[in-house]
């Protein structure tokens, strides 16, 4: 389905038709079908949302380069229009970004219910001073599109990713996405993780490597009232790699009053 917002076509789903709506954030670089498995499954009991954020999937891309900020204005935006008045989130990777900021304003025009944050970013890696700030970008973005699990559905996209960042063209050209990825990457959102005050599970793939399992133990003890599940022998696609056992984990955690 479509619908426009801020003069920008959206895509998006909705299934279900529970009492409990949930809403579904992908991850950087990613879109609303690796999220098919999850969606078939909370759907039977709840009322299930998704969208491609702009950029991503078959959205519109924005005509300037967004902050996280600009991406919890759009999402607040999706969720008024589709007069949803209380609901549970889910962020997957960047999704989680935009969760933990959302979290921090002081007024929301909904009530939250409860939130998964799976495999989130958020806490800014360590700095490697050897590292160019291309170089950091590149193998961040790398990892999530060489997981295998991704090849699979994006065969090309890591000779994508390597053609953008190898083109004179690209860099030559107005690099809206890559500007967006400098501005979200670099936001540290450590300090705002202890005003998230919503019952939070945090589900995580034991081999992470874009972001490790050591970011969910410091969330975990940040967020009051949080809980954690390792998915073992995954990585950043936990809920992919291993949909069945992550499924009824999540379905659990929903639909338990």
């Amino acid at each position: 389905m479509n619908i426009c917002i801020d003069n920008i076509n959206v895509n998006y789903i909705k299934e279900g038709n529970g009492e409990n709506n949930i809403l579904l954030l992908h991850g950087w670089g990613s879109n609303i079908e690796l999220f098919n498995s999850m969606v078939n499954e909370l759907s039977k009991q709840n009322t299930v949302y998704a969208l491609d954020m702009p950029g991503f999937g078959k959205t519109e891309e924005m005509k300037e380069s967004w902050c996280v900020s600009q991406y919890v204005d759009f999402v607040i935006k999706f969720i008024e229009k589709m007069g949803i008045k209380k609901l549970s989130i889910l962020g997957h990777s960047f999704g989680g970004r935009v969760i933990i900021k959302m979290c921090n304003l002081d007024i929301l025009p909904f009530e939250i219910d409860k939130l998964v944050l799976l495999d989130s970013a958020g806490i800014k890696p360590k700095n490697n001073g050897s590292k160019t700030m291309k170089s950091r970008f590149y193998k961040f973005s790398k990892k999530i599109v060489s997981a295998k699990v991704v090849k699979k559905i994006f065969p090309d996209a890591l000779d994508n990713l390597k053609q953008k960042f190898g083109s004179e063209d690209y860099k030559n050209a107005t690099p809206i996405m890559r500007e967006t990825l400098v501005k979200t990457v670099n936001e540290d959102l450590t300090d705002m993780l202890e005003n998230i005050s919503y019952p939070t599970l945090l589900v995580w793939g034991e081999n992470d490597d874009a972001t490790p399992l050591e970011d969910a133990k410091i969330m975990e003890s940040k967020i009051k009232d949080s809980g954690l599940v390792v998915v073992k022998n995954t990585g950043h696609y936990s809920f992919l790699e291993d949909s069945i056992f992550v499924n009824r984990v999540l379905s659990t955690f929903f639909n338990n009053k």
